[in-house]
């Protein structure tokens, strides 16, 4: 299947990038399939390596060499050049869309590398390409969520075990997917933010505050389509962890957001507003290229009063979901990631402008979810009774015997 749909993009995408992730990726995929059915002993574990070679190092390493990217990657770039020249990402009169910088500061960071390398060594300058960087953030945060959910909250809970090496096989399957490897070859950009979002809600169920605070401060200073995942995370902390834990996980979001924000706030206003709020939803100067045939985008083409619908049922939409988190808050990971995706997808389906990869990112905060929570073999009960015997037995002291 993820062959097929890698496949296709040679033949329908207009994009160059895209046709050089489909026809590299189509290649692994289809080895990857091979090797399944070839090595009945290593041919999972095989596969999966094929596959990301065909999919993500192939596919990257090959486009990173020959400049070849979405649009967005080069705005990150610019966006952390702006920064070190004159303090904040946004340029004051952008003249044409490409010059447009629809993303909060915080975005800029994946852009300072290249600034840095900008005028040194030519091969040099290839590590200041920004997927590098949002691929390494992205990858960081999976590795920190996996550990934070390996520590087990309840020393006496049952004993578990899990066959070596299943959790690097599974969450490296996960990264060979389309659903990773293609924006994680041909742009990152919202890498990061997944990668942040899943950190986050990691370590609300670990009832860890102020770190999943941070986390959600670092991934609201992205991009503003990562707030709803405030009111997620503090329901599942005031769930788990009390009101008070959710105050403080709240209070760390916000404040660390506005620290990040209020530089380029102050410096300036008007193009932060104008490119990261009025672009993305339609109403900027300039017409988004995000314009695939959703919802909200066919009622916004009616015109004003359509707009006006779309923006009326998004914020409808996002009522529903935080009346549900009141009324049924979510009590673990899974849940409080299904609450988001379903959140992020009705912003990206009545928004009045949006793409259909967009929906990549919910799709991967619930698929991460399961795996990440998926449960482990269980050892046979007379291990579990052995273990709580060990767990109960006193502790003997000096020469006690």
């Amino acid at each position: 299947m993820a062959a097929v749909w890698a496949a296709a993009f040679p033949v329908v995408s207009s994009l160059g990038p895209h046709r050089v992730w489909g026809a590299s990726a189509c290649v692994g995929y289809l080895c990857a399939a091979v090797a399944v059915l070839s090595w009945r002993s290593l041919g999972r574990a095989v596969s999966v390596w094929i596959a990301g070679i065909g999919a993500v190092l192939v596919p990257l390493v090959v486009l990173v060499l020959t400049g070849g990217a979405q649009s967005e990657v080069g705005v990150v770039e610019r966006a952390g050049l702006l920064t070190v020249r004159q303090g904040t990402p946004y340029l004051a009169d952008p003249q044409a869309v490409v010059e447009v910088t629809p993303y909060l500061p915080g975005m800029a960071l994946f852009g300072l590398p290249g600034a840095v390398v900008a005028d040194g060594w030519e091969p040099l300058r290839y590590l200041g390409d920004a997927r590098l960087w949002c691929a390494a953030a992205f990858l960081g945060c999976l590795w920190a969520a996996g550990r934070v959910l390996g520590a087990r909250a309840c020393p006496q809970s049952p004993v578990r075990t899990r066959p070596r090496g299943t959790g690097r096989l599974v969450g490296a399957a996960l990264i060979a997917s389309p659903v990773v490897a293609l924006p994680l070859a041909v742009s990152g950009v919202d890498l990061p933010l997944t990668g942040l979002l899943c950190l986050a809600l990691a370590l609300a169920a670990r009832h860890r505050p102020v770190a999943a605070g941070l986390a959600l401060a670092l991934a609201c200073s992205l991009k503003w389509t990562a707030w709803p995942a405030l009111a997620v995370v503090a329901a599942l902390l005031a769930h788990r962890a009390g009101l008070g834990a959710a105050l403080r996980g709240t209070g760390v979001a916000v404040a660390g957001t506005v620290l990040a924000v209020l530089p380029s706030a102050l410096l300036a206003p008007g193009p932060l507003v104008e490119q990261v709020f009025a672009f993305p939803t339609g109403r900027g100067e300039w017409e988004t290229p995000a314009a695939s045939p959703l919802p909200g985008r066919l009622l916004a083409d009616l015109g004003p009063f359509g707009w006006y619908a779309a923006m009326t049922l998004l914020a409808a939409g996002g009522v529903a979901v935080a009346v549900s988190l009141w009324v049924r808050p979510p009590a673990g990971l899974v849940p409080a990631a299904d609450r988001l995706a379903v959140g992020l997808c009705t912003a990206f389906l009545l928004a009045p402008a949006g793409r259909f990869g967009y929906l990549a990112l919910p799709v991967l905060l619930s698929v991460w979810a399961r795996l990440a929570e998926a449960p482990s073999r269980v050892a046979p009960a007379r291990s579990r009774v052995v273990a709580a015997g060990s767990a109960a037995r006193p502790v003997l002291v000096g020469g006690d015997r």
